[in-house]
């Protein structure tokens, strides 16, 4: 059945309602880092400080895919205004939190609200709006990642020093609820499914055992924690083996949650890689570079914070010419393309710059957060092109489901190769230096050791990450692997089958 058309006004206003949705969805994943000091000292609890954010990424992850299928089988305006309302409700939770256990909680429950914001609003686009137009708008909510990425820290910063670091969370109580109340209005005429609802719940319940317990692992590892650890191995042995179960599962019942018809084709599976590897160097790179910086340089948070603009500002900027090109030509490979041969130059240049050459820096930043923008809206697109409308919600969710795991993956290993290559340095042999932990840890003991030695130290780490970021381009090349595999299709009209 052909889905109903829009006019363009109508368009209009439900993408300034998705855009809103996905805008709180990602600002909560970058707007409390900065406040997580303020949160230790006034909670008392650092054992549990790291899952305040990790908690969140992870839920978020996990309840992307889940809201893809409850979508297709319920709606997307009804399941969007749930995940709205849990949030929104969750938030204010967060907000009266009077311990860290509660506010990780708290921040889990956020995270699982958070994920129906972002992947059901972009599944609606898929519904409404032709595949060959598609990538201009998706660009859009690219745009709202980057100005999240931006707004997030400089927002939390403020709040929480002029007001509370509990404003960050009770700010969302006012924005949530205008949004969804103008969101559930906006969305009155979405098509509604008429199909017979049958949900997977062994599915269910085996997806989240398998990813939760495989992200915990790998958050582990970031963290420091050794991998021949009993607890960590026991993680990964146990979410590997939960997904192996699932996938049989998913193989053999009736109403799959992830149908496994969607990975046998080649230009889906492409496209999650591409997806994937993307958020794995674009995340991991909002971490290392202002680390590198402050650590190499002594530079203050807000200076490190200004580095990182030009790869915020870059996304958008790549997104919205990805989504004209593709309007225009009606083919995604080439932009595709075309931002998984960037990446790899744009890392390395990175890596060649001297730390202290700003300028330089920011041009490779630039270029890189621009090869991002090409490759985020345009292999969405083309996933979505590439199965029929029935399962627009399910292939969107599985499309953010790579993107949180690539973003959380390269976090973790990035961190991982950190610690292993200051182990394996001279910064290991001077005591004083803490290589157990990363970030606030290790800049505090590298700002105890003053005048000569300290000069050598900030040498020495400059040529660990040279080296992590030589490793990073490097990884980068599977994704221009994966671009090179995507078969060169054209973008079908609103009345045309899937290839």
């Amino acid at each position: 059945m052909t889905p109903p058309s829009y006019s363009t006004a109508d368009i209009r206003k439900i993408l300034r309602a998705l855009m809103l949705c996905t805008f709180l969805g990602a600002l909560d994943q970058t707007i409390v880092a900065v406040s997580m000091p303020a949160i230790s000292s006034q909670l008392s609890d650092v054992d549990l400080l790291a899952w305040v954010i990790a908690g969140y990424m992870v839920a978020m992850t996990v309840a992307t895919p889940i809201y893809g299928k409850l979508g297709d089988l319920y709606g997307r305006r009804r399941i969007l205004t749930i995940g709205m309302a849990i949030f929104t409700l969750s938030s204010l939770f967060c907000g009266l939190a009077q311990s860290m256990e509660q506010l990780v909680l708290a921040r889990i429950l956020q995270g699982i609200g958070a994920g129906g914001m972002v992947s059901v609003s972009q599944a609606i686009i898929g519904d409404i709006v032709a595949p060959r137009e598609r990538g201009r708008y998706q660009g859009y909510f690219s745009s709202m990642y980057a100005l999240a990425s931006v707004a997030g820290p400089v927002l939390g910063g403020y709040l929480t020093q002029y007001l509370s670091w509990r404003w960050i969370f009770l700010l969302n109580l006012p924005i949530g609820l205008f949004a969804c109340v103008y969101a559930h209005r906006t969305l009155a005429h979405l098509p509604t499914p008429t199909r017979r609802s049958v949900i997977d719940y062994l599915g269910g319940a085996l997806m989240i055992a398998g990813l939760g317990t495989l992200l915990m692992a790998i958050t582990l590892l970031g963290q420091g924690h050794a991998w021949h650890e009993t607890t960590l191995v026991l993680l990964l042995v146990a979410g590997v083996v939960a997904l192996g179960v699932f996938v049989r599962h998913e193989g053999r019942t009736a109403e799959p949650l992830l149908p496994m018809h969607l990975f046998a084709d080649r230009a889906t599976v492409m496209c999650y890689l591409t997806l994937f590897f993307t958020s794995f160097q674009i995340i991991s790179l909002s971490m290392l570079v202002p680390l590198r910086l402050q650590a190499v340089t002594g530079a203050g948070a807000d200076s490190a914070a200004l580095l990182v603009l030009p790869l915020a500002m870059g996304v958008p900027i790549g997104a919205f010419f990805s989504g004209r090109h593709t309007a225009h030509s009606g083919r995604y490979k080439p932009i595709i393309l075309a931002g998984t041969v960037l990446m790899p130059l744009a890392i390395a240049g990175i890596a060649l710059t001297p730390v202290d050459s700003r300028w330089l820096s920011g041009l490779f930043l630039l270029t890189c957060g621009i090869a991002g923008g090409m490759q985020f809206p345009t292999s969405l697109v083309g996933a979505q092109n590439s199965v029929a409308a029935r399962d627009i919600g399910v292939v969107t969710s599985t499309a953010s489901l790579f993107r949180s795991l690539g973003g959380a993956v390269g976090v973790a290993c990035m961190s991982a190769v950190l610690m292993t290559l200051l182990q394996h340095s001279s910064l290991a042999q001077v005591g004083h230096i803490d290589l157990e932990h990363s970030g606030n840890v290790l800049l505090h003991s590298l700002n105890a050791s003053a005048g000569e030695a300290g000069a050598r130290l900030r040498a020495e780490l400059g040529l660990s990450f040279r080296t992590l970021l030589l490793i990073s381009a490097a990884i980068s090349l599977l994704g221009l692997l994966a671009g090179l595999m995507l078969p060169n299709r054209i973008l079908r009209s609103r009345d045309q089958a899937p290839a």
